[in-house]
């Protein structure tokens, strides 16, 4: 059963929500305004890369690359 590769969008808001630190202390360190991260959580928004830079530093978040599967031969 394949499963479809998640948004990085979707898996940060997950991050944000599951996070150890609330949106609060999160907006206090990054910067970013506590209403602005309430709209991106509930997707109502996007952020500029150098928010996204900030969260995911603060976070300790990184973006890898998983191997696809070799494709079938038919």
């Amino acid at each position: 059963m394949k499963t479809k590769p998640t948004a990085l969008t979707d898996q940060l808001r997950h991050f944000i929500e599951a996070g150890e630190m609330s949106r609060n202390e999160l907006s206090k360190i990054t910067g970013i305004d506590k209403s602005v991260l309430s709209k991106f959580v509930h997707g109502k928004c996007g952020l500029s890369m150098q928010s996204l830079d900030k969260i995911g530093e603060v976070l300790g978040l990184q973006i890898t690359k998983t191997p696809k599967p070799a494709a079938k031969r038919r």
